[in-house]
């Protein structure tokens, strides 16, 4: 017997999601372990609406959605660890965790979902020159100190990077009183929703300098000033072009990445490119029983599709749990070409998929007037034009099963970008 059918391990939206839609497709016991104090993760700090559009089809702030999903968790049935560190997921699903009330305890659990979230990329990972002064904050931090803490970082602020964290806290420190000098992004083109330029940039008056990026942080106590050069093409500053701009505060944008130590750890096959699992139309990862879903799995632009994923998982999860399934047949792998950075699911059984599967994926780079395609093998089985597809915006597709049967033996799905 296992102490649950099912453990969730993060207590965000999607493990959320998760949890509760493993209760409603029948699990018995569900458990969702949580290291922080509360539930709903990274949203209890997004103050700003423009949540829940698509699941509850209204606009929510983070905290309200986060709390919406805590209630419906709570009326399912679902059991919650709340301030407990899980150190170990073992390939048997024997989760171990570590608490101040209960010590170290070992779980043990019919399916295990991952739903972890991630994390921001530090300062060290972009060899900046200079002292290591104070004032330099990652935008998650930043705003965790001013929406939860009550606390100003600073008054005079430079963002380097155009994620949406980004984008949100130059607005965010606007309406505090700071001034944002600028917003600068190595790329030719934002990381950020364009919905997000335009009200937390455009709106406010923040210049966005492109192809820019900080070459040097002044300051040995406290930041002072941050140079910003342009880059050429191979994203290498071009000598010449460096300006001063003072400053106390130097807020990071530069990227997320999924929290995928406890999967590594377990065993689970990881994208080189994702950061997170490699996982089937299940969401299962390679280990079985073990699925995983939303930012651990890969990075969302929205919560909403973190958690239509999240609800998928915990489906499986719970069917798993009641019934362990052997693989039927071979899983067929589904590749990214022509300007498609990758997709997700990696990996599609037709003999056992469900009816219809959904394919998300992002682009390498700003692509205009192009379609988008899925070939089965050599068949070109969709075809839909796009005036404009961008880095920052997830895209997905529809399979459906039927059509993978029809097609006979199949031996890759490819998803591309083709020129009009």
């Amino acid at each position: 017997m296992n102490d649950y059918d099912v453990i969730v391990i993060g207590g965000g939206p999607a493990g959320l999601a998760a949890a509760s839609s493993a209760r409603e497709h029948g699990a018995g016991r569900v458990l969702v372990i949580e290291r922080d104090d509360r539930l709903g993760g990274i949203l209890n700090q997004c103050v700003h609406n423009g949540f829940g559009l698509i699941t509850f089809d209204e606009e929510l702030t983070g905290p309200e959605y986060a709390a919406r999903y805590d209630r419906i968790a709570h009326d399912a049935g679902v059991e919650f660890m709340l301030g407990t560190m899980v150190v170990d997921v073992s390939p048997a699903r024997v989760v171990t965790a570590v608490s101040a009330a209960q010590g170290v305890v070992q779980l043990s659990a019919g399916a295990v979902v991952l739903a972890m979230g991630c994390r921001e990329r530090p300062r060290g990972a972009l060899a900046i020159p200079g002292y290591r002064p104070a004032g330099v904050y990652t935008a998650g931090t930043a705003q965790r100190l001013v929406n939860m803490e009550g606390l100003m970082p600073g008054r005079e602020v430079v963002v380097l990077g155009s994620g949406d964290i980004g984008l949100i806290m130059a607005r965010r420190m606007t309406l505090e009183g700071a001034h944002v000098a600028c917003v600068a992004e190595v790329m030719p083109y934002s990381g950020g929703l364009r919905r997000n330029i335009v009200q937390c940039l455009n709106d406010f008056d923040i210049p966005l300098l492109l192809s820019h990026t900080v070459t040097r942080i002044e300051g040995a106590d406290r930041v002072e000033a941050v140079w910003i050069s342009e880059v050429d093409e191979r994203m290498r500053p071009i000598p010449g072009t460096e300006v001063r701009y003072p400053c106390d505060t130097l807020l990071l944008s530069v990227g997320l990445l999924p929290e995928n130590e406890l999967s590594r750890d377990a065993g689970v096959d990881l994208s080189p490119v994702t950061r997170g699992a490699v996982v089937n139309d299940r969401l299962e990862t390679s280990i079985p029983g073990v699925f995983a879903c939303g930012n651990v799995l890969h990075v969302h632009d929205l919560v909403d599709f973190a958690a239509q994923e999240a609800t998928a998982a915990g489906a499986n999860a719970a069917a798993y749990a009641a019934h362990p399934w052997t693989k039927a047949g071979t899983d067929v792998p589904v590749t990214a070409s022509g300007g498609v950075r990758y997709v997700v699911p990696q990996l599609i059984g037709p003999d056992a998929m469900a009816d219809e599967v959904i394919l998300r994926f992002r682009v390498g780079d700003v692509r205009e007037n192009v379609y988008v395609s899925v070939f089965l093998d050599d068949e070109r089985i969709f075809h839909r034009r796009k005036l404009i597809v961008v880095p920052g915006e997830m895209q997905e597709v529809t399979l459906k099963r039927d059509q993978l049967l029809e097609h006979g033996e199949l031996h890759q799905v490819n998803v591309c970008l083709e020129e009009v």
